[in-house]
């Protein structure tokens, strides 16, 4: 073998050792950091109890992968510094004492809740039925006021202004009961209970006090919505 020979199987030996080094430290940091986005990922996760009925979904960002960081021997910890929201963006910070290292994780987390939205453009006035709406898991960053998780709770109601396709409909947008209709009246006290009839004087929706007239005594009292053409009062 020349030593011409020679010099190229040694530069190839040492590209190759190089490569291949390369190679695998890369994979080790990259081992690294989905650790430290899964560590993170799991802390948030157990700060949140979502209810029985809705969805929790983490997500940490991908990290700068020019990041070096030596392996860890120990289990990383992780914080959430500050005081911050653990709704829609928060930051964690990863860290590992016995390598002296520490990242800022950003963190995405949204809670999905059932909600009654809107099958088709409504427009005010309308009278809601059953084909106009359904339910889906809605962010719970998106909802304000008044919200509904099952249809039946609106079927019937009136609406107040325009709602678009798929926008989650809000007590504000609707009124269960609807001035000048016609409204029965639930009135109880500790040891009676009347049903008649009313008219309601203001809009209103579930859970609202609204001004009604008593369609046989013509007195008008406040009374609470409590379903589609239903007030009550106590006494």
């Amino acid at each position: 073998m020349t030593p011409k020979t020679l010099l190229r199987l040694l530069i190839f030996f040492i590209g190759l050792t190089s490569t291949f080094f390369s190679n695998f430290v890369l994979g080790s940091q990259q081992n690294i950091l989905e650790q430290v986005q899964q560590t993170a990922e799991q802390f948030v996760t157990a700060l949140i109890d979502p209810p029985d009925n809705g969805e929790l979904h983490v997500q940490a960002s991908p990290l700068d992968s020019r990041l070096r960081l030596s392996p860890c021997p120990t289990e990383l910890e992780a914080t959430v510094p500050g005081k911050q929201s653990l709704t829609g963006n928060v930051t964690v910070l990863v860290k590992c004492p016995a390598a002296d290292w520490q990242v800022y994780v950003p963190v995405k987390t949204q809670l999905m809740l059932p909600r009654v939205v809107a099958t088709k453009p409504l427009g005010r006035g309308m009278v809601i039925t059953t084909d106009d709406l359904t339910i889906q898991m809605v962010d719970l960053r998106f909802q304000r006021g008044m919200i509904f998780e099952r249809p039946a709770q609106i079927i019937g109601s009136k609406m107040k202004r325009n709602v678009k396709m798929g926008d989650t409909i809000q007590g504000n947008d609707i009124c269960l009961v609807c001035r000048n209709d016609t409204v029965r009246i639930n009135a109880g006290g500790s040891n009676l209970s009347i049903i008649t009839e009313g008219v309601a004087l203001s809009d209103g929706s579930l859970g609202e006090q609204v001004r009604v007239q008593n369609a046989r005594s013509k007195k008008i009292i406040n009374a609470s919505v409590t379903a589609v053409g239903e007030v009550s009062v106590s006494y």
